[in-house]
């Protein structure tokens, strides 16, 4: 019988004896150490020592009749014996052979660390961490345990907390016995991430279930707050095909409030003493990781998930005496991972009342009930099924309320705390991180929330309606006609990605710079002459952290591009330069002081004519700046750029020269560059065009707008406006003929395939080669456009070899 055991000497082999935690610490150490993984040191107390601790004591025999008839429905019953297991666990103390083996273990460790080595003092289940289970955080962690007594007590205190309220309901809803699971012990040396950060990476998006990224989460202090919720983490992602390329640029990030940190206590010197504290301002508004150690990280989780050959789920921690980082977790992501790829389920909004709150979506689901607020964990029997859970933050203990609930909104939290962590597993909709959910919220109110939206997630207050869609995709052929997808925001592109498409046939640059950047890009580079003090304020407020206004334009955009441009990689991915028109550039923060006023903005200042011109040609060479960024920096070649409103040639001549100029010349690393066809003109003159672009997306908005002289935007002439006119469907074929008599790709972004069956035969018969629709026709328009061209066979294939 084997009592302690190395890290050096165990592995994924060995989880019947030292539980899954230790196995993959000791897994890690052994075999990933070449490949950059750095793990503490350590040793496990096996799962015979804790049986030979229940036999010893004579304990087997009254544990189970003290479960013999346990109700986990019941909260005061089980916890009434689950205390009253753990004081006999406790007090058995360690039998005499044992506390020997475990005073010999930690004199070898100070051999390798020095004298009275602090460590961690971690419980690790014997059925914990499984693919298809996750004990984590359900017992005991002791940190900071310096000495053999120390240690001694804390090996007990773990040993009994397999008896913990949350371990023993657990088990009973997971169908394993009380007396079935073992308990082993991990003892490592301590990372001081008190003094330093840490957090969570996962190697897939946690809402999606999307594969082809690492996340990365970190906080200021010990990472049990980051595991707990209690703190809105940073987040940084990274592109895992562009990162294995020799690309290492962070993906995208985003700044999280990090509120509190938790640090040691009583000056670093007590066993377990933690305490949580404010972080301090100058630390919140900062990253807590370079991206440096960001890519470092993202190194180790690789060599992790390639190890174990499936998605992983991970804590890391900063020691903040060497500097260095280190893992102290690795288990098998259980929740995300675990989705049926054939299957495409989507939760739509259909009707809602006034937004009360936002925060961060968890999932992707709608969920609509009463509002029930809890402030203590006494409240906690008032909450019936099917309501919606609001409260400060979750704990383990409320488990068995939570997976009553048709949704949860809590105050604090990021995407990796526990109110998340459940509502994945149970699959319902949860907004995290709202800051003050519980005060704007009333309790007995009709509220619905929603996580269908991206990263944001939204609470409606009254009544609310939505529907479920699910479609089978795995059996679905792809059409000659290529179906791309329309999108502009970021938040939604790991989920879009997984609709049968062949690309982004538009990526909306205009999105990125409202939602993200906010600031009109000359004002950012040049506030001094926004007149108004306040909007200079919270241009300041926008930038602060960044060498300038330029750099945080750049980076904002180049990330919001980047994350569609990874999202559909290495499929194309058109991303057509800002084509806001006056007005709209007006709205932007501090835009009102670069932006004349125009009686007609449609026809006025907008797309290319702004790209040269003074007014706006530093605002651009930013755009360019980011688009060179993503393309050669992050190495998402699968981006073509597009530009818009081309009205002459010499136009396009002198764009083009100037985009060069900024280095993006077409052809250079590939580079390909479309033009929206959209006014006439262009149509007109295709020939000349086509020697001058790679491509063509038909705007078949304006294109309608400008050949049948209708405002798309007067309500008074709408009925004059129709994509389906001889006119308009004539100018379309004509440029269609046109690209492909040039050897150019033609396209078509807008509503038209969908919304008219007949239009999309009509394209189909044309032989266009892709069509671009928003996400939610694309499946009904994938299944026309297959039927056409089941039909139209001959024709269309006639077309293509023409």
């Amino acid at each position: 019988m084997e009592l302690i055991r190395g890290f050096a000497e165990i592995g994924v082999g060995d989880i019947a004896s030292v539980g899954g935690k230790n196995a993959s610490l000791g897994e890690m150490y052994q075999r990933l150490g070449a490949a950059g993984v750095r793990v503490p040191n350590g040793f496990a107390i096996t799962a015979d020592a804790y049986w030979h601790l229940l036999d010893s004591a004579g304990l087997r025999a009254p544990l189970t009749e003290l479960f013999a008839d346990l109700r986990p429905d019941d909260p005061a019953d089980l916890s009434r014996r689950a205390g009253a297991a753990r004081h006999l666990v406790y007090g058995a103390g360690l039998p005499p052979d044992l506390d020997d083996a475990l005073r010999r273990a930690y004199r070898t460790l100070e051999q390798e660390y020095g004298d009275g080595v602090a460590v961690a003092v971690r419980s690790s289940a014997t059925a914990e961490d499984l693919p298809t289970a996750s004990f984590a955080g359900q017992h005991e962690t002791v940190l900071n345990i310096s000495g053999e007594e120390q240690l001694v007590d804390a090996v007990l205190r773990c040993f009994a907390s397999i008896f913990t309220d949350r371990g023993v309901h657990y088990r009973a809803t997971q169908g394993f016995g009380q007396l079935e699971v073992a308990l082993s012990v991990g003892v490592m040396k301590m990372v001081r991430s008190d003094i330093a950060a840490s957090g969570v990476i996962f190697t897939l998006d946690t809402e999606s279930g999307f594969r082809d990224v690492v996340l990365v989460t970190s906080s200021y202090g010990l990472g049990e707050l980051v595991v707990q919720g209690t703190v809105d983490p940073d987040e940084f992602c990274v592109h895992k095909p562009t990162y294995e390329a020799g690309h290492r640029t962070v993906l995208r990030r985003r700044l999280g409030s990090k509120a509190v940190r938790m640090v040691l206590g009583d000056g670093a010197s007590s066993m377990s003493t933690t305490l949580t504290e404010p972080t301090p301002h100058a630390d919140r508004t900062r990253f807590s990781l370079s991206d440096d150690d960001v890519l470092e990280l993202t190194g180790s989780a690789l060599a992790i998930e390639r190890h174990y050959g499936r998605p992983m789920d991970i804590e890391w921690a900063r020691d903040g005496l060497d500097g260095l980082l280190y893992i102290v977790q690795a288990r098998p992501e259980t929740v995300v991972s675990q989705r049926s790829g054939t299957t495409l389920t989507t939760h739509v909004l259909d009707s809602h009342g006034d937004l009360l709150i936002t925060g961060r979506a968890v999932g992707e689901r709608v969920g609509i009930g009463t509002a029930r607020v809890v402030s203590s964990v006494h409240q906690l029997p008032d909450v019936r099924p099917g309501d919606v859970l609001v409260a400060e933050t979750t704990t383990p203990d409320w488990e068995p309320v939570m997976k009553l609930a048709a949704g949860i909104v809590t105050n604090r939290g990021g995407r990796t705390c526990h109110a998340a962590i459940v509502a994945r597993e149970l699959g319902i909709p949860a907004v995290v991180g709202t800051g003050n959910a519980t005060e704007t919220i009333r309790d007995g109110a009709e509220v619905a929330v929603s996580c269908a939206g991206g990263e944001t997630g939204r609470v409606y207050g009254g009544p609310a309606a939505f529907h479920v869609e699910e479609h089978r995709i795995d059996d679905l052929p792809r059409p000659r006609t290529q179906i791309m997808v329309n999108l502009g925001n970021p938040d939604v592109a790991f989920g879009t990605s997984f609709l049968p498409n062949d690309g982004v046939g538009l990526a909306r640059m205009e999105f990125i710079i409202s939602e993200s950047i906010q600031i009109h890009p000359m004002a950012a580079l040049h506030p001094e002459r926004v007149a108004d003090e306040a909007t200079r304020a919270r241009i300041r407020d926008l930038v602060r952290g960044y060498p300038d206004g330029g750099a945080y334009v750049v980076e904002r955009l180049s990330e919001g591009i980047g994350t569609i441009a990874a999202a559909f990689y290495p499929k194309p991915v058109v991303v057509r330069m800002s084509d806001f028109k006056t007005n709209e550039y007006a709205s932007l923060l501090g835009g009102a002081a670069f932006e004349p006023h125009e009686e007609n903005p449609m026809l006025g200042f907008r797309g290319a004519s702004r790209y040269a011109h003074p007014a706006y040609e530093e605002g651009f060479a930013l755009e360019c700046r980011a688009i060179r960024r993503v393309r050669e920096q992050m190495g998402l070649t699968n981006v073509i750029v597009m530009l818009p409103f081309v009205r002459r040639l010499d136009e396009a001549d002198l764009v083009l020269a100037r985009m060069a100029e900024h280095g993006l010349e077409r052809g250079r690393n590939g580079l390909e560059i479309y033009a929206m066809c959209e006014i006439p003109n262009n149509v007109i003159l295709i020939d000349e065009f086509a020697q001058r672009f790679d491509g063509f997306s038909i705007g078949s908005n304006d294109l309608t707008q400008l050949t049948l002289g209708v405002d798309r935007d007067s309500e008074v002439v709408a009925f004059d406006y129709d994509e389906r006119d001889p006119g308009v469907k004539r100018m379309i074929e004509l440029a269609v003929e046109g690209c492909r008599r040039n050897g150019r790709h033609s396209g078509l972004c807008g509503q038209a395939p969908s919304d008219h069956p007949d239009m999309a035969e009509f394209l189909v018969g044309i032989g266009i080669d892709s069509i671009s629709l928003n996400p939610d026709s694309v499946l009904r328009t994938t299944r026309a456009v297959l039927d056409l061209e089941e039909r139209l066979g001959r024709r269309a294939d006639a077309v293509v070899a023409g």
